[in-house]
């Protein structure tokens, strides 16, 4: 079976945890601001969302491999050479 790299969802978490315990906390008095903080969490919650959906679609085709970052070895790659 094949596998699809996909980011890590601690990933997601890690970030949403930043914006919403620091930035947030940065920008609480100025409501522009605040509010684009606050559309930014919303799109990296439907982004974690998305993901996972697509995690459930693919998990009869595929393996998902939960990448950590992009240095990730690619053990087929090693073997072929």
């Amino acid at each position: 079976m094949e596998q699809i790299p996909l980011p890590s969802p601690v990933h997601y978490e890690l970030i949403l945890q930043l914006l919403e315990r620091q930035t947030m906390v940065a920008v609480n008095n100025d409501p522009s601001l605040r509010h684009q903080v606050n559309q930014l969490i919303i799109t990296l919650r439907k982004a974690a969302v998305q993901q996972k959906h697509l995690e459930e679609v693919c998990q009869s085709s595929f393996n998902i491999d939960h990448r950590w970052s992009l240095n990730h070895l690619n053990t087929k790659n090693i073997a072929a050479e």
